[in-house]
């Protein structure tokens, strides 16, 4: 039941990744007044997760939460049928990078061990994509458009069979391991835990704090869309709660709230790309226990890009960080069924990197807001000094009626 379910995954892997790359790409140069506010978003975004995933890497390396005893280690791997190399000695930095651009793309799409030169290739077409005729530009963003959504409900379609999968994987693990295999599971659960923590309410709150706004006051007025990323465990279904919280409470115009939510719901994956690097890292650290080659530095900066490139095609529903991590285990030569180890913690986890998703999005709103001189937080009565916007923009921080749900398809 187990390994169906990992096909099922798998089979979805290379096309829901590169729909939702494109998607996320051409999103960016689609409106070209906002150039400056989609430039500073993205830093924002791509400086949080470089952030989110190099605490990951940290903690990870520092508790060490796999490490245990050979016939522990032994028992927890005994469904899996080789001792895998991985990559320590064969990646290096340099082959990183070559991974970027493949020689065949055709073989790469068929490989899900390349996904990276596939995100490359997928950027590099929703970005060139609006450098072309009006109409055939519009037919590419239609096609991508329809074609992810197609991938999406695929998707979600196989993860309804989740606990069954989980079941199917998890139960083995446990009747060879037993009480063994708690201690490490529970470990990883802390040091996750633990980083996420660590970045909503310490790295964001910095950077919230150097732009002049109130962390406290920010973390307050976003509770309700933090409770309900909590409960839903989607970036997605929590997209209309997040963009009233953020126009509301916050004074975030819509002009801006409209571009850098919907766009970081599909974008902005800092609690994703941290689970996925730390969980990758775990697992070869119970192949390194039980006898294996441990991973060098090398396989780990592999692991870095990928937990940073392929967060950005996660889908934004529940569990869809699973399928990125079965293809880097893949990349890295991680057998696929290993996966299984930390399924029994997942559910929470989930909910836990949805809301630092989900709140970094909110953090990413406000500051771009106050860089482009709107009094965030601020009575819309208040006068500000702000940058000049194109006619049809009439008001600095008047809240809208009605929350609006903007369509970037």
């Amino acid at each position: 039941m187990g390994k169906l379910f990992l096909r099922g995954l798998s089979i979805v892997v290379v096309p829901l990744v590169a729909t939702s790359v494109v998607c996320g790409a051409f999103a960016l140069g689609r409106e070209g007044r906002f150039a400056a506010i989609g430039i500073k978003t993205l830093i924002f975004y791509a400086a949080t997760g470089l952030a989110a995933v190099l605490l990951s890497l940290l903690i990870v390396n520092l508790v060490k939460p796999g490490l245990m005893g050979k016939e522990a280690a032994s028992a927890i791997l005994g469904g899996v049928r080789h001792m895998p190399d991985i990559s320590s000695a064969s990646v290096s930095v340099y082959d990183v990078f070559l991974r970027f651009i493949p020689t065949n793309l055709t073989a790469a799409a068929a490989d899900n061990s390349q996904l990276l030169g596939i995100i490359v290739i997928s950027i590099t077409i929703g970005l060139f994509i609006n450098f072309l005729p009006a109409r055939f530009a519009e037919i590419q963003r239609l096609f991508w458009s329809s074609f992810g959504e197609l991938f999406q409900k695929i998707t979600s379609f196989v993860l309804k069979f989740l606990p069954i999968g989980v079941f199917g994987l998890v139960y083995p693990v446990c009747a060879r391991s037993g009480l063994d295999m708690l201690l490490p599971v529970l470990w990883f659960f802390i040091s996750v835990a633990a980083a996420l923590t660590i970045h909503m309410f310490l790295t964001m709150s910095l950077l919230l704090h150097a732009s002049k706004i109130s962390p406290i006051r920010h973390l307050r007025a976003m509770f309700p869309s933090i409770l309900t990323a909590l409960s839903t465990s989607s970036s997605v279904a929590t997209l209309p709660v997040t963009l009233k919280c953020v126009e509301f409470d916050a004074k975030v115009p819509q002009e801006i709230s409209g571009f850098t939510i919907p766009l970081g719901a599909t974008v902005n994956m800092n609690g994703t790309a941290l689970y996925e690097c730390m969980a990758v890292i775990f697992i070869a650290q119970i192949f390194a226990s039980a006898g294996g080659v441990a991973m060098g530095l090398g396989s780990q900066i592999l692991v870095v890009v990928l937990a940073l490139l392929t967060s950005v095609g996660v889908a934004g529903i529940p569990s869809a960080s699973l399928v990125a991590i079965v293809v880097i285990m893949g990349v890295v030569g991680i057998p696929a069924e290993a996966i299984g180890i930390i399924w029994i913690s997942d559910r929470l986890l989930d909910m836990m990197r949805t809301a630092v998703n989900v709140y970094g999005d909110t953090c990413a709103a406000v500051w771009v807001a106050k860089s482009e001189g709107f009094a965030v937080y601020e009575d819309s009565a208040k006068e500000v000094d702000v940058k000049i916007y194109p006619a049809e923009i009439t008001s600095q921080n008047a809240p809208q009626k009605e929350p609006k749900f903007p369509d970037f398809e």
